[in-house]
């Protein structure tokens, strides 16, 4: 794996961190998830009209990739509000991964060597590791863990589906830009038209979250999923996952948390997951 791309899939990964731990904080969670996929849409506009249009193939993947993406980022507002984010994110990040890895072979005849298949299963199981191995809440399979498993599969399925659009498109930028517009529409649409004040009120008093949420996300997938044109799915969606490491390293420094053993035993795995796949 080349290094540069390996270090612009890392950077995503810090990216998609970032937003979600502005998220976390948010006294509000679904008006923020509204407030980034506006930011985001605010920036496909601006920029479309100077870029080339994907290529007509990848239209359908954008149609179906834009409604997957719309109940994502609903759940994702659904889940943070049900659980705590040190158990459902990594369950909900880590999990997605493996069940790429293992489709991507009869769908679009991807296949990994043994030492890809170890990198894998290092960086997804550190992941899972933080959420199996919490004290407190390794047996809570309620409410949350169902909204973390549906939308489980909505990551397998917009990870594939726009790792083959994108590779039809012709253009990563434009693709990506695309695909925040059409999922930011009924998003914001559902805001205005169920919490109206709620919507306008948060929209002036965070309208710098909007921007920076929407920079992080668009910056993020942008570069995964042109990684996914130079690498396969499977690995770029497992290094991406890395994010949960800048989780950690922002729960640390800024959020002040404390890391457990099992915080620091799942971040080795990864660690080490990530130069085996260097080294394939």
């Amino acid at each position: 794996m080349s290094i540069g791309v390996m270090f612009l899939v890392l950077l995503a990964a810090f990216l998609h961190a970032s937003w979600n731990a502005l998220v976390k904080a948010s006294p509000d969670k679904f008006l923020d998830i509204m407030l980034v996929t506006a930011g985001a849409a605010f920036l496909a506009v601006l920029v479309l009209p100077f870029i080339p249009s994907p290529e007509r193939e990848s239209w359908p993947y954008l149609a179906a990739s834009g409604a997957i993406h719309v109940v994502y980022f609903v759940l994702v507002g659904a889940v943070y509000r049900s659980g705590d984010m040190s158990y459902a994110y990594p369950l909900m990040r880590g999990t997605p991964p493996l069940l790429v890895a293992v489709v991507s072979g009869p769908l679009i005849g991807e296949h990994f060597s043994a030492s890809g298949w170890g990198g894998i299963a290092l960086i997804c199981g550190g992941i899972l590791s933080l959420t199996f191995f919490q004290p407190g809440v390794s047996g809570a399979f309620g409410r949350t863990t169902g909204l973390v498993l549906v939308n489980v599969g909505m990551i397998t399925c917009y990870t594939l589906v726009d790792g083959m659009g994108v590779r039809s498109s012709g253009n990563a930028v434009a693709y990506t830009m695309w695909v925040f517009l059409l999922s930011a529409v009924p998003i914001v649409f559902w805001a205005l038209l169920r919490r109206r004040k709620d919507t306008t009120r948060h929209f002036f008093s965070r309208w710098h979250f909007s921007l920076i949420g929407g920079c992080c996300t668009v910056g993020a997938y942008a570069l995964v999923l042109w990684a996914m044109t130079h690498l396969p799915i499977a690995m770029v969606a497992t290094l991406r996952e890395t994010a949960i490491l800048f989780g950690m390293a922002i729960s640390a420094l800024v959020l002040k948390e404390r890391l457990g053993w099992h915080r620091y035993a799942g971040a080795t795995a990864m660690m080490l997951g990530v130069i085996i796949l260097k080294l394939v």
